[in-house]
């Protein structure tokens, strides 16, 4: 009976971390400065030559976001991980 809370708090702490990694992922990615090349300027739209992360804030922000979808990446494995090797500790019942 031991077993079982000791193997459910690394699937839950996991899955939090994993939730707040989600926001904070789509926030950084949501905060950079647009760069161009949709399909706007495959119709000439936007004529624009900037360089991307020219600023020392855009290039924070993108060592942050690198940062946090390493992290968010690791949460998938391991996750994938605890459920390939114990399936039966994340189910409820």
């Amino acid at each position: 009976m031991i077993l079982v809370p000791l193997l459910t708090w690394p699937i839950m702490t996991l899955s939090i971390v994993l939730m707040l990694t989600s926001v904070l992922l789509a926030l950084f990615i949501l905060l950079h400065k647009g760069r161009g090349g949709g399909m706007s300027d495959l119709f000439g739209g936007g004529m624009t030559t900037t360089m991307g992360g020219s600023s020392v804030a855009e290039r924070n922000l993108d060592r942050m976001t690198i940062i946090v979808g390493g992290l968010w990446l690791a949460c998938i494995v391991g996750l994938l991980v605890l459920y390939r090797f114990f399936p039966d500790f994340g189910t409820l019942g």
